[in-house]
C-alpha cells in the first residue's frame, strides 16, 4: 500500500516543484516499469508480450497519463481519494451490470461512496480543479477496467508485465509530443518517474501479487482503503499540503460507504 501511495507522491512531487512535464513523467513511469518487470518475468515460460493484451495495455496507458495530468493540479491526498473512489465505484458498478446483487448494506454504502466523491467535486472554496479532478476520476475509470480485465488472469505477473511492455510504444509517442511542445525534465523530476516506475510500480505490484495469494478479495479490497490516507499524511508531512476540513468528511463519508459494500460482501447469505 505504501508503494501505490508513493506514486501518488512522486508524481505530485515531480509536477508540483516544475521539475516535469506530466507527459515525459508518464513516458519514463511506464518505460522504466516494462523494463523492471520484464526482468522480473524473464524466468516465467510465457513470452513477456504474449501475456499482455492491448486492451489491458489500452486502460494502462490512459489510467498513466490521466494519472500525471490530474496530479499538475491535485494534492497528493485529494487526487489518491478521487482514483481509489473511482476504481472501487467502477468495479462495484461493473459488478452490478453483470447482474451482482446487493444487500441493504452494500447500497447503502454505495450510495455514500458516490454522495462523497459528487461532495469533493461539487464547487466551492476548498473543492479541486475540474480539469484535474476530472483526469483523475478518469484515471481511476480507467485503472478499475484494467483491473476488470485482469481479474482471472492465471499469471498475474506475466500479464501486468506484457501490459506494460505493450503501453510502452504509446508511451514514447506521448514523450516525443511533450518534447516538441517544449517538455521538459529535470534530474530530480527523471529520478522521481523512475522510481515510480521501476519501483513503485513494477516492484509494487509484483509484492501486492504476492500479498494477494493470502489474502481473501475482501481483505485485498480492505487493505486499499488505507491508500487515501496513508498518501493524505505523507503529502501533509512531506510535501507541506493542507488536510482540509472538508477532505476529511468526505474521505470518511467515501472509505466508510467502500468499507460497507465490502463488509456487505462478507456476510453469508440468508
Amino acid at each position: 500500500m505504501c508503494a501505490f501511495a508513493a506514486n501518488s507522491l512522486l508524481c505530485r512531487y515531480a509536477l508540483a516543484h516544475g521539475a516535469s512535464d506530466p507527459g515525459i513523467f508518464t513516458a519514463i513511469r511506464i518505460a522504466s516499469g516494462a523494463a523492471v518487470l520484464a526482468v522480473i518475468n524473464s524466468r516465467s515460460a510465457k513470452p513477456t508480450l504474449r501475456a499482455g493484451t492491448w486492451r489491458g495495455a489500452g486502460a494502462l496507458f490512459v489510467y498513466a497519463a490521466a494519472f500525471s495530468y490530474g496530479y499538475n493540479s491535485l494534492a497528493a491526498g485529494t487526487g489518491a481519494l478521487l482514483l481509489f473512489g473511482a476504481v472501487q465505484i467502477t468495479m462495484v458498478t461493473a459488478g452490478l451490470l453483470r447482474g451482482e446483487r446487493l444487500r441493504f448494506l452494500q447500497w447503502l454504502g454505495f450510495a455514500l461512496a458516490i454522495t462523497g466523491l459528487g461532495a469533493l467535486l461539487a464547487p466551492g472554496t476548498a473543492s479541486p480543479p475540474p480539469l484535474g479532478a476530472a483526469l483523475m476520476v478518469a484515471a481511476g475509470i480507467a485503472w478499475g477496467l484494467y483491473s476488470l480485465l485482469g481479474r482471472g488472469a492465471e499469471d498475474p505477473l506475466s500479464v501486468t508485465a506484457g501490459n506494460f511492455a505493450l503501453a510502452t510504444p504509446a508511451a514514447l509517442l506521448l514523450l516525443v509530443i511533450a518534447v516538441l511542445s517544449h517538455g521538459e525534465i529535470s534530474a530530480y523530476g527523471a529520478v522521481s518517474a523512475v522510481a515510480s516506475g521501476a519501483i513503485a510500480s513494477g516492484l509494487g505490484y509484483t509484492i501486492w501479487y504476492s500479498a494477494l495469494r493470502g489474502l481473501t478479495p475482501a481483505q485485498g479490497a480492505s487493505v486499499q482503503l488505507s491508500v487515501p490516507v496513508i498518501t493524505a499524511i505523507s503529502g501533509a508531512l512531506l510535501l507541506g499540503e493542507t488536510i482540509s476540513l472538508r477532505l476529511v468528511l468526505v474521505s470518511v463519508t467515501i472509505l466508510g460507504g467502500i468499507a460497507l459494500v465490502i463488509i456487505g460482501r462478507r456476510r453469508p447469505q440468508l
